[in-house]
């Protein structure tokens, strides 16, 4: 058994590596790889978001052993190595401990404790779906970006003190917008013509508003800090809803954050802003529709000719073989048995109606029937 020292140390150690990762993020590909999973895990405490990009950057869902077992369907690989996260310790306080704290609530948190958490990639079965899948794949609809772009400044100027308007991009000096905070405004170059950008751009401004207004504790920021900040949070929102802008958003950030300092001091503001533009954003694509669950598999297959039924399984026979990673294989092969399941359920009924055209023709019999024979 370590020692309490050892094991101080060991939790200790973890905290120092997550900090150490976060100082090496003026590298873009480095700052992207933690933005993603600050979007994948936004739900996540801020010490936890760091625990996990330190041990795992590649993570995008984790969860308990025993979790994945009861509520996905999947078991944790042989040999796969945790991911640590901090979990709090609540007692409940005697008469005596609240006194002491000066507190009268029933309940405290006494300590922490990190617990094994393993991440999708490390485990098998079940095809493990979210609402995202669905609003990335109906976002890569033109209509869709626009709907939602709409939507959300529909949002702004109906439900918040902010006002949000458009001009033509020409009057902007090259920029794509901005935010005034003397007037509590949002402005948007609207002959914009990349729509996945106008979206962006008002996520950009929209951080602005919340974080570098009039009453913002943090307006006073250095400008490079602020645009740190709101371009990251852009990115992350638009990561969120699967329109990956990184080209425009990491060449933008690394031109302001020219030093660590500035990024290891933003992080923990970016945090708090990117969970409520997520919040909103899931929202409003609920709203459109933009999250509805797929169809079963049977709808659509039934709707697929006896050729292109065979053309499919054929592909997905190949692509099964050619996968490499544990999930995608997993979602191949479901694909390729509600295939399977469709062609013999054809092939029963057209069975049938031959049997019944026909009478004439003996039918084998069931090994019910021939065990009972003999």
């Amino acid at each position: 058994m370590p020692s309490k020292a050892d094991v101080k140390a060991w939790k200790a150690q973890l905290v120092a590596q997550a900090e150490q990762q976060i100082l090496k993020l003026t590298d873009s590909d480095r700052f992207k790889q933690y933005l993603n999973t600050l979007a994948k895990f936004h739900r996540y405490s801020a010490r936890n978001i760091d625990l996990i990009y330190a041990q795992n950057p590649q993570a995008t869902q984790v969860a308990g052993f025993k979790q994945w077992q009861k509520a996905f369907n999947r078991t944790v690989n042989r040999g796969a190595k945790a991911i640590r996260i901090a979990a709090p310790i609540i007692k409940k306080l005697t008469p005596a401990e609240k006194k002491r704290l000066n507190t009268t609530d029933e309940r405290a948190i006494v300590g922490y404790r990190y617990l094994p958490v393993f991440d999708v990639a490390q485990t098998s079965g079940e095809p493990v779906l979210s609402a995202k899948d669905f609003v990335k794949e109906n976002l890569a609809d033109h209509q869709n970006v626009t709907s939602l772009y709409n939507a959300f400044k529909d949002y702004l100027n109906q439900q918040t003190d902010l006002k949000v308007s458009e001009v033509p991009l020409e009057t902007l000096n090259g920029a794509k917008g901005y935010f005034q905070p003397s007037t509590n405004e949002i402005v948007i170059g609207g002959d914009e013509p990349d729509n996945a950008l106008k979206l962006k751009t008002l996520y950009h401004e929209y951080a602005h508003s919340q974080l570098h207004g009039l009453k913002s504790a943090f307006k006073d920021r250095p400008r490079a800090y602020q645009e740190t900040q709101a371009e990251a949070i852009a990115y992350v929102a638009m990561q969120n809803i699967g329109v990956d802008t990184s080209n425009y958003s990491l060449g933008y950030v690394a031109t302001w954050a020219k030093d660590k300092a500035v990024i290891h001091s933003a992080l923990s503001e970016i945090q708090q802003v990117s969970n409520k533009v997520i919040e909103l954003s899931d929202g409003l694509t609920k709203q459109l529709g933009l999250q509805e669950a797929q169809k079963e598999p049977e709808h659509n297959l039934k709707n697929l000719s006896a050729q292109e039924l065979n053309k499919s399984y054929q592909g997905l026979q190949q692509q099964v073989q050619q996968a490499r990673n544990p999930q995608q294989k997993s979602e191949l092969k479901n694909k390729l048995n509600d295939i399977h399941h469709e062609i013999s359920n054809r092939t029963q009924k057209q069975l049938q109606a031959f049997a019944e055209q026909n009478p004439e023709i003996k039918q084998p019999e069931s090994e019910l029937d021939q065990s009972l024979k003999r």
